[in-house]
């Protein structure tokens, strides 16, 4: 990933510096268990205890022999001189790279979740914030009924905690080692010291691996964070669309010292969500390719190794950008309740139409009947600007059927939004005192 979307911390776990740190943290794992059964001596397993990888001369040996782990144990094996024949005993080069692997995609997913928590409190704090600001409720970018903006939010908020449930499962899928040989039957390493050594290293032994583990365990992991990269371009296209000039119900964070077009002064662009949304497709896109790994030659070939080397990277790093912006965006946009209200106002009455139906339904009229009624007013409403209020008091069949009290009654918003604490109790949010509507 490049460095515009790279951040360090998450970059650092991906870095050729930290991977190889962790191939020679597998190595001394398993000399460690070869120790304790006797196979390495005191004084060899000193010196491996204290290897070291010099990176540069690894990628010299690299270019001689065109395989990076033979580079590594060479390297690694001139900083320990004798005793680099005890390193690397009974191994095939996957039982490195893939636990080491599952080392990584841990770190990534911990630090994953820890920006997940952050954006799931701030979300969850702007939902109490606004449980009682008042909005219109849109299907097919249409007025609907009213509804909360907290509401809304506290629906963002629910499905995060999904996504969060689904990364910590997707942690454990790949939270996986393997050091069982060169096509998994442990020929030369013994399944009792596979167990040892990825109990050392935080890790489950794979049951069943070949001379790799399965990429089913990976296809899930980037499949998670794709779903992930889907919600956060969900709530990015609400934002975008909340913003247009027309709508103006909410904005993103934009610093006075900010420019939104290099030719027109007044643009505040929601640039922001634009990025999630475009970088939510590129991390949508390593599904395909993850899901392709899965389907390997018999106990291995190597064309999945290509592949990892850019999508599991890319997938964090860019899961990692992508969370951190949409919690900065949340932190510090603006909203406008009063914008809201307009909004909600703005088909004079007619998003009341279901009340209306429903009223005269009530008090004996067919439902069909009723339905054409009021959708003939609420258009009537719609296009000339005159309350549905003042065209329901107005037309005879629904007087018939209907006093003064009850059309007002009609047009009341506390009905519509009577249940919105149940759905906050429900995803568990604290719910207070009721509270006025806002704007």
């Amino acid at each position: 990933m490049i460095p515009r979307y790279t951040r360090p911390e998450m970059g650092r776990i991906w870095s050729e510096e930290h991977k190889i740190s962790l191939w020679l943290r597998v190595e001394i794992a398993v000399a460690e268990a070869w120790a304790t059964r006797g196979v390495i001596p005191p004084g060899a397993m000193e010196r491996i205890r204290g290897a070291k990888c010099d990176l540069e001369r690894m990628r010299q040996i690299e270019k001689e022999v065109d395989h990076d782990v033979i580079a590594f144990l060479r390297a690694t094996g001139e900083s320990v001189g004798e005793a680099a024949r005890f390193i690397h005993l009974g191994l095939t080069s996957s039982d490195v790279i893939d636990t080491a692997l599952a080392l990584q995609l841990v770190e990534a997913a911990d630090l994953l979740v820890a920006d997940l928590d952050r954006l799931i409190e701030v979300v969850g704090r702007r939902a109490i914030e606004h449980r009682r600001t008042v909005m219109i409720g849109r299907t097919h970018g249409v007025h609907a009924e009213p509804i909360t903006f907290g509401f809304k939010l506290a629906g963002w908020y629910a499905e995060l905690k999904r996504a969060r449930e689904r990364l910590l499962a997707a942690r454990e899928e790949v939270r996986v080692g393997k050091i069982s040989g060169a096509v998994g039957t442990h020929a030369n390493v013994p399944p009792d010291l596979e167990e040892e050594v990825c109990q050392r290293l935080g890790l489950r032994a794979d049951p069943a691996s070949t001379q790799v583990v399965s990429r089913d365990r990976h296809a899930f992991f980037v499949a998670a964070l794709a779903i992930l990269g889907s919600t956060l371009d969900r709530f990015a296209t609400e934002i975008r669309h909340l913003q247009r000039t027309e709508v103006r119900e909410l904005e993103e964070p934009f610093d006075p010292s900010n420019m939104g077009s290099s030719a027109m002064p007044h643009k505040r662009n929601p640039h922001e969500s634009e990025r999630i949304s475009g970088l939510a497709r590129l991390l949508r896109s390593y599904v395909g390719p993850a899901l392709e790994d899965i389907a390997l030659w018999h106990e291995r070939d190597i064309s999945h190794s290509s592949v990892e080397r850019v999508v599991l990277p890319d997938a964090c790093i860019l899961a990692d950008y992508l969370l951190a912006l949409m919690t900065e965006i949340v932190e510090g946009w603006v909203v406008y309740p009063e914008r809201m209200r307009q909004n909600l106002d703005a088909t004079a009455g007619a998003i009341f139409s279901q009340q209306a139906m429903l009223r005269l339904v009530e008090a004996g009229l067919d439902r069909q009947d009723a339905y054409r009624i009021v959708q003939r007013l609420a258009r009537q409403a719609w296009e000339t600007g005159t309350h549905l209020r003042e065209l329901l008091l107005a037309d005879q069949r629904v007087r018939a059927h209907l006093s003064p009290e009850q059309i007002d009654a009609i047009f009341d918003l506390e009905p519509h939004l009577r249940y919105v604490d149940e759905t906050f109790r429900r995803v568990g949010l604290p719910v207070s005192a009721p509270e006025a509507l806002s704007a």
